[in-house]
């Protein structure tokens, strides 16, 4: 019998498995009376990811002949874990989330709906107007990799898209008049093209067409280094923040969810909606989800001169979750089935997801922590700050929502799926999700309205 080590180190089944199991065990630990339950996995993932990563980076330096060169090889270039687990557990986690609290549709709009349009476009307002302030108060790195960190804060991947769209035609902008910005903004664009110095304004008095290209190319990939160094720090902020808001301002939250449930009830009497009865869990029904939710994240509605925005694979199966879920049964398909059943599937996705994350991103995170990217996690971690508050105030102390709905409702403003999870694991209910998932298309537009805003700026 032979086994192959590095093989079997750095294989993402064994990967995901041991940060799962791992994460949950750690999730367990009280912390005087915090823990952090599922979110755990992100934590341990991160840690792993970090070790993993320099691990096989080190086998790589030792040269082709090395142990293991190959499998080290192939993990420094797809990564430590494939984007696609990420999705298909976000996946699975968003479809079933959005199956269990469907049936209140109709009622948490009727209630709350102008609240949540408002709350979804001032919290994204809040995260993009504090990273424009950052670009002119930080002076370690480019306005573009802050550009970056604001999707990246807010856990967007749809407004990753934006930025680096906006971004180019932004940078293709500044390339080509060059010669009439003042000396600031060219100096900055000159680090962009070369960060070595060795370009200056004085020495480079025009750009190139290659130089021009060069900036384009390097802006938009400076923005995806903002992302991905800002993420990991974003889902950390939200998980903290919802855990956290609820113990600093004494909120009983088992009082508050008897509160929102008589309020529920009161808002039932009067629906005319039809009782559909529950049935057994159906894999065929919870696939169609999934794939309905699929083709309605990939159709683009063009905005004008926002330009076109889609829902992404997250946006279209939360709102073919919420919708089917609502409308209960089609011909033979029922999508009201056992809550036990999503409800596991909820728990395993979730697990997965959010070791997934930290596995995926625990090099950067950890990097950055302790490099030069300090300063992008730190701006992080004001957006998330910032963008959460105002939409604890506003929600909790202006519109006067239950906290049950607003915590869902601030995670559905920053398009945070770990924050969700980490929102219902915190209240120990799935009724958060409906407050997200009625505050999340608002926010997905007004992110990435904001996002093309931020870039249409001048440089500070």
């Amino acid at each position: 019998m032979e086994i192959n080590i590095y093989q079997l180190v750095m294989n993402p089944f064994t990967l995901m498995f041991t940060t799962v199991i791992f994460g949950l065990l750690f999730g367990q630990i009280k912390f005087g009376k915090f823990e952090f339950g599922a979110s755990g996995g992100m934590f341990v993932g991160l840690i792993i990811g970090y070790f993993v990563q320099n691990f096989a980076q080190d086998i790589v330096n030792s040269g082709e002949s090395a142990n293991g060169y190959s499998i080290a090889q192939r993990l420094l270039s797809e990564g430590v874990i494939n984007s696609y687990f990420l999705d298909t557990a976000l996946t699975l986690f968003i479809a079933s989330v959005a199956l269990i609290t469907a049936k209140d549709l109709a009622v948490i709009l009727k209630k709350y709906g102008v609240k949540f349009i408002i709350l979804g476009f001032s919290i994204t307002f809040a995260g993009a107007a504090t990273t424009y302030l950052a670009t002119g108060i930080i002076s370690s790195t480019n306005s573009f990799e802050v550009s970056g960190v604001y999707v990246g804060a807010l856990t967007s991947s749809p407004g990753l898209g934006a930025a680096l769209e906006a971004a180019g035609e932004h940078a293709s902008m500044y390339a080509s008049t060059y010669e009439t910005q003042d000396d600031k903004v060219r100096a900055e664009i000159l680090e962009v093209i070369d960060p070595t110095g060795a370009l200056t304004i004085q020495n480079t008095t025009t750009l190139t067409k290659e130089q021009q290209s060069a900036f384009v190319t390097n802006a938009t990939g400076s923005v995806g280094v903002g992302y991905a160094v800002a993420y990991p720090f974003g889902v950390i902020m939200v998980i903290l923040g919802t855990n956290l808001l609820a113990k600093v301002f004494n909120i009983d939250i088992e009082e508050e969810k008897k509160l929102f449930r008589r309020e529920m009830a009161q808002a039932r009497q009067g629906s005319k909606a039809k009782e559909i009865p529950i049935t057994n869990f159906s894999v065929i029904s919870f696939c169609t989800v999934c794939l309905v939710g699929v083709f309605l994240g990939a159709i683009k509605v063009n905005f004008g001169w926002i330009g076109f925005i889609s829902l992404g694979t997250t946006g279209g199966v939360l709102i073919a979750g919420l919708v089917l879920g609502y409308i209960g049964k089609i011909g033979p398909m029922s999508f009201r089935m056992d809550p036990k059943a999503l409800s596991l599937i909820r728990e395993l996705a979730l697990s997965f997801f959010l070791s997934i994350v930290g596995l995926k991103y625990g090099n950067l995170a950890l990097n950055a922590v302790m490099g030069s990217g300090l300063t992008l996690a730190m701006t992080a971690l004001a957006v998330g700050f910032v963008a959460m508050t105002v939409g604890f105030v506003l929600g909790r102390f202006v519109f006067k929502i239950n906290w049950v709905m607003l915590s869902g409702a601030i995670c559905g403003g920053m398009t945070s799926a770990p924050g969700l999870g980490a929102c219902i694991k915190a209240v120990d209910s799935d009724e958060p999700a409906m407050g997200y998932g009625a505050t999340y298309p608002f926010a997905l537009l007004g992110m990435i309205l904001f996002t093309i805003v931020l870039n249409k700026l001048p440089i500070l």
